[in-house]
């Protein structure tokens, strides 16, 4: 699975390939990003995979394809998957409403247009669902956002902090925050994904670690990731790094010092609690794209899957409401039940296909998936935040410029 194929084999021109590398290279001679490293493969065959960099420029430490990152919102997608797993069972229904499994989520208020404090508001007029937590148009927030609420969410670090005590607890306090809007009525990226972490706890009876360890990374092969960095791996760590507006960067969090070694995570959020490597990741990208399964092992059927990949919006995410803080465009992009889904690349102003799929994470992290060219395609950086640079859209189109079969 590791060991690279011909290019030309697998459809790409090697020498458009080739520029990947420099491509890297140039950010972190600019001091633009601390490291990188990209991985490609067309119908499961490693086609590229290089690195640049350091994972921590103060000590001269290499990036290379062993370095764990902060993967953020690259969980969510996991999230996704353990509690569609649970809807196969029989367990829980898409339409099922949160309060039924989360009771303190019952009789919720929304904040009215133009609310001066977090006590204007008036009762919700719809109950939130299930899918609507997967498809971020639950009426939830995030510290990220802005506005009334999203500051009410930072103060807190609700969906941001690895210790608050349990996600039982984080979910709870978010509980009893307001709406900002009715749920189904409008996309805003939120915490949503962390409330999904909670109600698979609830309805498999077991933290979400133990979820994810016994249901997904270990029939997977996912030994390296995980809600923590154990003490033994903390060489192979990235540093964190901070956009600044001089165009370069600062250090944000050294290995360390990291909120996310062994010993002081008690918080296990599915919205971006995840740490891991990149070949580990490939393992859970090359998962959807082999409709759930990777090499007999099933987690998930085709069909549930591509329900998972289906846009849940009636239009783009631009056609939901006001723009908010996300790891995605708007313009020509849906979102299912997994991540964001390409439907118009002419719309989005971004190289792809139709029917693209995939997320990225707040240190600008990505992936993507896509059905017709096979493809699995993961960048691992660690820079924050993720909208500081256009290296997204720059990565797409040296990716399908590189795509000639």
């Amino acid at each position: 699975m590791f060991v690279p194929h011909s290019p030309e084999s697998l459809g790409f021109d090697s020498a458009r390939l080739a520029r990947l590398t420099p491509w890297m290279q140039r950010y972190v001679d600019r001091g633009r990003i601390p490291g990188a490293s990209v991985l490609i493969a067309r119908g499961g065959e490693l086609a590229y995979f290089d690195c640049a960099g350091d994972r921590e420029p103060e000590t001269q430490a290499p990036w290379q394809r062993d370095t764990i990152v902060r993967i953020y919102s690259m969980t969510k997608p996991v999230t996704s998957v353990a509690l569609m797993m649970l809807y196969e069972e029989g367990l829980m229904h898409l339409d099922d409403p949160v309060e039924a499994i989360l009771p303190e989520f019952k009789d919720r208020a929304v904040l009215v247009p133009g609310a001066k404090s977090l006590a204007d508001t008036v009762p919700a007029k719809a109950k939130m669902t299930i899918r609507h937590l997967l498809t971020h148009t639950s009426g939830l927030s995030y510290g990220l956002n802005g506005g009334l609420l999203g500051g009410a969410y930072a103060k807190e670090s609700l969906g941001l902090a690895f210790a608050f005590g349990g996600l039982d607890k984080m979910v709870k306090r978010i509980a009893e925050l307001p709406l900002e809007c009715e749920p189904g009525s409008r996309w805003h990226y939120s915490a949503a994904t962390d409330v999904v972490g909670r109600v698979v706890e609830v309805v498999s009876g077991q933290p979400l670690d133990r979820v994810f360890a016994e249901r997904i990374l270990g029939p997977l092969g996912m030994a390296e990731t995980g809600f923590f960095v154990p003490d033994n791996q903390i060489g192979r760590f990235a540093a964190l790094y901070t956009a600044t507006p001089e165009g370069g960067m600062k250090l944000a969090e050294t290995p360390a010092a990291s909120a996310q070694r062994q010993g002081k995570v008690d918080t296990f959020q599915g919205g971006s609690g995840l740490i891991g490597t990149i070949d580990n990741y490939w393992r859970f990208a090359e998962m959807l794209r082999g409709g759930g399964a990777l090499k007999g092992t099933r987690l998930i059927s085709p069909r549930t899957l591509a329900l998972m990949t289906a846009n849940h919006l009636p239009g783009d995410i631009s056609s939901m409401g006001p723009a908010s803080w996300a790891e995605t465009s708007f313009d020509g992009v849906g979102y299912g039940l997994l991540g964001s889904i390409l439907l118009d690349p002419a719309r989005a102003q971004t190289s792809g296909s139709p029917g693209d799929y995939g997320w990225g994470g707040a240190a600008s992290t990505f992936f993507w998936v896509s059905p017709k060219d096979d493809m699995v395609v993961i960048l691992f950086t660690q820079l924050t935040p993720s909208n500081a640079l256009p290296i997204r859209k720059e990565l797409r189109a040296l990716v399908h410029g590189a795509l000639v079969g």
